[in-house]
């Protein structure tokens, strides 16, 4: 994430994660603040064993697109609500990617976050079939909780 205050949204991509039993990391990387720390951590993210990236980015929101350009590995961006313009700036940043240079863009906020570790999961469920089995339970899970007929609310 490019800052402590996007890590309330970002958790939610770390347990859900955790919950798939998919092993991650969580790091502080700003695109404008630390950006030999980024180079270091994209540059290296293969090597060190990574399957994807999920970048939560807010405002300008150029973590994402500046970690595609330097890894080969899936980069799914989620952009973070921002004060002044509610995440569309966050949005548009991440989604106008060049063509050649992709990021995969989830939505605005904790759903995008959420959605982003599913995907991740997804990717790395192609290889590992634990959390194969973990992402379909969960989604066995989701679809369970969903009920048949409505039910009227307590006032």
């Amino acid at each position: 994430m490019g800052s402590q205050s996007d890590w309330s949204t970002m958790k939610h991509a770390a347990e859900t994660l955790t919950a798939l039993g998919v092993p991650h990391e969580v790091r502080i990387v700003s695109a404008h603040r630390t950006p030999q720390r980024l180079y270091d951590y994209a540059t290296s993210a293969r090597g060190r064993g990574l399957k994807a990236i999920i970048a939560g980015a807010g405002g300008a929101a150029h973590l994402p697109g500046m970690a595609a350009s330097m890894t080969p590995l899936p980069v799914f961006g989620v952009p973070i609500e921002s004060h002044a313009l509610k995440g569309m700036d966050s949005l548009l940043s991440i989604v106008q990617m060049p063509g050649g240079v992709p990021v995969g863009t989830l939505a605005i906020g904790k759903a995008g976050a959420i959605n982003a570790a599913l995907i991740a999961a997804s990717v790395i469920a192609l290889m590992d079939p634990a959390v194969a089995e973990a992402l379909d339970a969960w989604r066995a899970r989701q679809t369970a909780a969903v009920a048949e007929t409505p039910v009227d609310e307590p006032a």
